[in-house]
C-alpha cells in the first residue's frame, strides 16, 4: 500500500491558521496604538508670569544706600481715584488698623546691614513693612513675615520692631501712594495730604 499524504494537508491548514493569527494580532496592535494616541492628553501649556505693571496698583521699588547699607523697599502704588486715603471709614487705609503700606502684596523693607530705625536697632534682613495710620500718630511696623498678601495673615507676634512717628500735612495732595528714600536715611510715606516718615541710620 502506498503511504498516505496526510501530513501535507495538516501543514497547509496550520500555515493558514498561523497566517490568520498573525494578521489578527497586527490588527489588534494597530487598534491599540491608535486608541492610545487618541486618549493621550495634550500637554498643558505653561502659564505665563503675571505682568504686574498692568495691575491697577502697579509695583515700584525704592533703593538707596545709607552709610554703606543698601536699603530696598518693594511696594505697590494704589491711587485715590476720588477716595480719602485715611479716615475711620476709608476703604483704603482706615485709621487705627494695620495696613499693608501699599496694595497687593505686603510692602517689604530690606537692609543689607544692621541699622537703627529712629534710634531702635533692626537686624539686617527683609521685613514686611506694615503701618497703623492715625490722625496724630502712626505706628511703623517691621514684621519678620515678609512674603504675604496684604495684611490678612499679619500676626503681631511676628513683629520685630515698632516705632511711633508723627504725621505731617503736605502742601499738595499726592494721588498715587509714594514711598521715597534718600541717602540721609529718610524714608517718607506720602499719600493724599499726609506724610509719615522715619530715619534709617
Amino acid at each position: 500500500m502506498a503511504p498516505t499524504n496526510s501530513f501535507f494537508p495538516f501543514t497547509h491548514r496550520s500555515m493558514r491558521f498561523f497566517h490568520f493569527a498573525a494578521l489578527a494580532s497586527a490588527a489588534l496592535l494597530t487598534a491599540a496604538t491608535a486608541q492610545a494616541q487618541t486618549t493621550t492628553t495634550e500637554p498643558t501649556q505653561t502659564k505665563m508670569p503675571e505682568d504686574k505693571s498692568k495691575r491697577p496698583s502697579p509695583p515700584a521699588v525704592v533703593k538707596t544706600t545709607v552709610r554703606g547699607t543698601d536699603v530696598t523697599i518693594d511696594y505697590s502704588k494704589p491711587s485715590l481715584k476720588g477716595r480719602a486715603a485715611f479716615g475711620e471709614k476709608s476703604p483704603l487705609a482706615p485709621v487705627g488698623e494695620v495696613w499693608r503700606t501699599g496694595a497687593n502684596e505686603a510692602t517689604t523693607f530690606t537692609v543689607s546691614k544692621p541699622v537703627k530705625i529712629n534710634g531702635q536697632a533692626l537686624a539686617a534682613g527683609t521685613y514686611g513693612l506694615f503701618t497703623i495710620p492715625g490722625a496724630t500718630e502712626w505706628t511703623i511696623i517691621f514684621n519678620k513675615t515678609a512674603k504675604q498678601w496684604g495684611a490678612y495673615e499679619y500676626k503681631a507676634a511676628d513683629d520685630v520692631l515698632r516705632v511711633k512717628v508723627k504725621p505731617t500735612t503736605l502742601a499738595s495732595p499726592v494721588e498715587q501712594f509714594t514711598i521715597t528714600a534718600d541717602k540721609s536715611g529718610k524714608v517718607a510715606l506720602m499719600w493724599d495730604k499726609t506724610e509719615a516718615s522715619f530715619m534709617v541710620k
